[in-house]
């Protein structure tokens, strides 16, 4: 597969960025010498030289003359000292990718230009794995080609769909911030065996493959979770009596009640 595509460029070179730039080779979207990288750190752009063969620079100038698509790989707080760089850069033959959590459309759009072609992306730290759960949305300048280019970017490190710009705070509450979700869960269940007798090791490890293993059952079946929930839950056994114990404890409400939380605060950081 590639991409309608010559050239990405990469405004910021840490983790996520490094995560889609593996995808993107992984998957055979474009040649590593058509992707370049703005990275202020000079260690940071030895490093992805060396380890993927892409070209880095400092100069946002070199960037915007050589790419078509801008990827937005940069802390939320510095938006707007980083595009201040780019505001006269950037024209209508970019298509502009921010990955950047709670920054809308709008605000992009202010930061930029009114005529830009955006797309605002909420990918999740399993992209570090290549397998991140992604939602997006794009501006009403963006084309369907420009979807498309989107929707192979992203599938090349996990999933993706593409939402209304009025759900991402939702996305953000859920599988933006889910991986900490989950990662407490799995921390209490391997309290949990530790507290009914087991090496903390070997609790770890059978947690560890318990949550992987549901979840990639739960893709390749397709089935419910309460149907798979179902099947491993036989009357009067040992899962039914764990679920009353988490029934009586409230954890669907807790989680509930944790991803509008999550939620919210993505709302109030994008005002």
């Amino acid at each position: 597969m590639s991409l309608p595509i010559d050239t990405i460029g990469f405004v910021g070179g840490g983790q996520m960025a490094e995560a889609m730039i593996r995808g993107i080779l992984a998957a055979g979207l474009i040649a590593p010498e058509k992707i370049l990288v703005a990275e202020p750190t000079e260690s940071r752009r030895n490093f992805l030289q060396g380890q993927y063969g892409v070209a880095c620079t400092m100069d946002a100038a070199a960037l915007c003359s050589s790419c078509q698509v801008l990827v937005l790989a940069i802390k939320p707080q510095l938006a707007a000292a980083v595009l201040g760089q780019y505001s006269a850069l950037v024209t209508e033959r970019h298509l502009v990718i921010s990955i950047m959590a709670g920054v809308t459309l709008q605000a992009l759009a202010g930061c930029l230009n009114d005529s830009v072609r955006l797309i605002r992306a909420m990918p999740n730290t399993p992209a570090l794995v290549l397998a991140a759960a992604t939602a997006f949305s794009p501006n009403q300048r963006a084309t369907v080609q420009d979807r498309h280019v989107a929707t192979a970017i992203f599938s090349a490190v996990g999933s993706c769909a593409e939402v209304p710009e009025s759900q991402l705070d939702a996305v953000t509450g859920l599988s933006g911030s889910g991986p900490g979700y989950v990662f407490t869960f799995i921390e209490a269940m391997i309290d949990g065996g530790v507290l009914a007798g087991l090496p903390r090791p070997t609790a770890e490890q059978l947690v560890l493959q318990t949550v992987y293993g549901s979840a990639k059952l739960a893709l390749e079946t397709g089935d419910h979770p309460a149907v798979l929930k179902g099947k491993v839950t036989s009357p009067g056994g040992t899962t039914i009596a764990g679920i009353q114990v988490l029934e009586d404890g409230a954890l669907r409400g807790v989680v509930m009640g944790a991803i509008e939380a999550a939620t919210e605060r993505s709302r109030e950081l994008g005002a």
